[in-house]
């Protein structure tokens, strides 16, 4: 029995010819082949695929007791590492930056030239809530997360906190143009008592004089 496509609207003539999905079709009379019009309707799904990878996204996660607590000295963005429930909760907007914080540890795999073991950052008590169609292979809530930064920027960041005492902070996660989720670190010190009340004089004054501008 001569299969159908599902693709073609009737069969013209008594010639046929196999299109790539293994139906046996006919060639239309004074017509586009069909392999044509397959091809096409192709490149429009696939336009539309793309178009929707690359939608900028609206999900931008503050951590507003960072700038309230530390006096923020340098900025970098940075890739983190993330399982597929993780990442589809962050585009819900299901996560939260309180209370985290950064630290370096050493990886266990020793270099062949000085025989040391790499150092890579990762942030601590992130949270990030459970997908709820992840089913058994859902994620830990509050897992350590590896950051991605570039070897010279570790280096210095390493530096910073080892000689000098300074912290690093997670100060954004967002989604960017590609996206990607990327966070927000800050190179940081803590603030003194005196300091956390000039801020908030500082805020009150802000607040205020956007009150006067209405």
């Amino acid at each position: 029995m001569v299969k159908k496509c599902p693709f073609s609207a009737q069969i013209v003539g008594r010639k046929r010819k196999k299109c790539f999905f293994g139906y046996k079709i006919c060639v239309y009379k004074k017509k586009v082949l069909l392999l044509q019009v397959i091809l096409r309707k192709c490149a429009h799904m696939c336009a539309i695929h793309k178009e929707k990878m690359f939608v900028k996204s609206d999900v931008n996660i503050k951590n507003r007791r960072a700038s309230f607590d530390y006096e923020i000295l340098d900025r970098y963005q940075a890739g983190i590492v993330l399982y597929g429930t993780e990442i589809k909760s962050i585009r819900e907007g299901h996560a939260s930056l309180v209370d985290t914080y950064c630290v370096f540890q050493e990886n266990g795999v020793r270099s062949k030239e000085n025989g040391k073991c790499k150092l890579e950052l990762w942030v601590k008590q992130m949270n990030i809530a459970e997908y709820k169609f992840g089913s058994y292979a859902n994620h830990e809530a509050r897992r350590d997360r590896k950051l991605l930064l570039q070897k010279k920027e570790l280096r210095k960041l390493n530096r910073q906190v080892k000689d000098t005492g300074k912290t690093i902070i997670p100060l954004r996660l967002y989604i960017n143009e590609k996206g990607l989720a990327k966070m927000e670190i800050g190179l940081c010190v803590g603030k003194h008592e005196y300091d956390k009340r000039a801020s908030i004089k500082e805020r009150d004054l802000q607040r205020e004089l956007r009150m006067e501008e209405r």
